[in-house]
């Protein structure tokens, strides 16, 4: 089948972006494996660095995963030695979460990695219309999280 005779995609804006998501996704990863890395791992160590200490529902909920699969992903990446669990002080039923110096390494190293793909990502943008794109994409995100 030749390109004039294909049938015609969906060109939806909410398909468009699901194409989106599917295909950043899989290069997303593709860039990080190399650091022994997952998406969801990347994500929690992502979150980890920006926001200091977080308790595993915390955590789970700013990673987008359910509070099991960030039990078992905490446990994996504290077997890593990329993270490490330390009890509230004033709460002993509480554990909070935070990055040892080789998760701040390892998460340094992946956001090189997501930084050089975002490049990519966006190289058929010119320089002037990125930071729009950007902002264009938090109003979609902050209008349906209301």
């Amino acid at each position: 089948m030749n390109k004039d005779s294909a049938p015609a995609m969906p060109s939806g804006t909410a398909y468009l972006i699901g194409r989106l998501h599917r295909l950043v996704r899989l290069r997303l990863a593709e860039s990080i494996s190399p650091l022994g890395l997952t998406i969801q791992q990347y994500t929690a160590l992502a979150v980890l660095d920006a926001r200091g200490q977080l308790s595993n529902a915390q955590l789970a909920d700013r990673s987008m995963v359910t509070p099991q699969t960030a039990n078992e992903m905490v446990k994996t990446m504290e077997a890593k030695g990329w993270i490490k669990r330390s009890a509230d002080p004033s709460h002993g039923r509480v554990i909070h979460l935070r990055l040892t110096r080789q998760g701040q390494a390892i998460v340094g190293q992946a956001h090189a990695a997501a930084a050089r793909f975002e490049t990519e990502l966006l190289a058929s943008l010119p320089a002037r219309d990125r930071q729009r794109f950007h902002d264009q994409l938090r109003a979609c995100v902050n209008t349906l999280s209301l």
